[in-house]
């Protein structure tokens, strides 16, 4: 029997192979908001991964993100943490 080859990580001729867009998330506390794992269980299910450096999460794009993909994403994030009286930092980087 062939192997099926892995297609998660193909790109299009032409496009890097090596290229991996991430957006980090940096939060700041708060003791009169909600509590930080409830905070990370909704940063969670946008698909943040727990990283380990002065970043709290990271977001591992499947494709290179535009600046309009980032934006979109920054008013995800804004509207899942709105009300949690959490402070956040985005930052995207290939």
């Amino acid at each position: 029997m062939v192997p099926v080859p892995n297609t998660k990580d193909y790109k299009p001729p032409g496009e890097s192979q090596y290229v991996s867009m991430k957006t980090y998330i940096q939060l700041m506390f708060s003791s009169e908001g909600a509590r930080p794992s409830d905070i990370f269980d909704r940063l969670y299910m946008l698909g943040f991964k727990a990283t380990q450096g002065h970043r709290d999460l990271v977001y591992e794009w499947d494709r290179n993100a535009t600046v309009q993909d980032a934006i979109w994403f920054a008013d995800k994030v804004h509207a899942v943490l709105e009300g949690l009286n959490v402070t956040f930092e985005l930052e995207t980087l290939e």
